[in-house]
């Protein structure tokens, strides 16, 4: 089920069409329109709603296979569809399946697989990873610094890499706590605690004669006032 194709279906549903209206629109038959309806209970997926401009549609990729079998490089096929470079290099990493070559049909029906929500978290999947980060906690190591040392120890193996904002998550966030949340207490604040400061002013002993003028000086009568009451 491409993306395209779905949700030009599903808009014209949105929209009051009839089936066979849809179905005529996306460019499908009847009884796909309708096996697509019983299979979703009649609510639209919301996989592949309003595509952003920067992924890659259909029709790009189609034409990233013609090129790449071409023989054409990376370059030289992002400068045609008017993308980066590392945009078309990644997608010839991802989105091929085993040891075959890259196809369009397929990219595409991986990439829509991939984007689908929710995503396990990286940690609860990752065994290895997660084993190593809780690790690095315990000995203190801050989530920034844990990053590094994952890109120093394992330089060629992209499994064991973590953002640091991934490990604040699987801390602090219930829907991502892959780490125990016993390790939140290892993390470093980066200051120093802060003491309470007394509320007020402390308590002073009473000044006769400061009390004597502050009482003139409510009634308006001023300093000169209270030097005559003190005598």
């Amino acid at each position: 089920m491409v993306a395209e194709v779905s949700q030009t279906f599903w808009a014209a549903m949105a929209r009051g069409e009839f089936i066979t209206g849809a179905a005529a629109e996306a460019g499908i038959y009847r009884q796909k329109g309708r096996r697509w309806l019983r299979e979703s209970g009649g609510v639209r997926p919301r996989r592949g709603r309003d595509l952003k401009g920067r992924c890659l549609r259909f029709a790009e990729r189609e034409e990233i296979a013609i090129a790449h079998a071409g023989g054409q490089g990376v370059r030289q096929i992002a400068l045609g569809l008017g993308r980066s470079p590392s945009t078309v290099c990644r997608e010839l990493q991802r989105n091929v399946e085993g040891a075959k070559s890259y196809r369009a049909t397929t990219a595409h029906a991986l990439a829509y697989v991939r984007a689908s929500r929710p995503k396990a978290a990286k940690l609860a999947t990752n065994v290895a990873l997660r084993a190593k980060v809780e690790n690095d906690l315990e000995k203190k190591y801050s989530p920034e610094q844990i990053t590094g040392r994952l890109r120093v120890e394992f330089p060629n193996d992209p499994e064991m890499r973590v953002s640091p904002e991934t490990i604040y998550q699987s801390l602090y966030v219930q829907a991502r706590g892959a780490l125990r949340r016993d390790l939140a207490v290892c993390l470093r604040t980066g200051r120093a605690l802060r003491r309470p400061e007394p509320q007020g002013r402390p308590a002073e002993e009473p000044d006769p004669e400061h009390d004597q003028y502050r009482a003139a000086s409510t009634r308006g009568g001023g300093p000169r006032r209270a030097r005559k009451l003190g005598g």
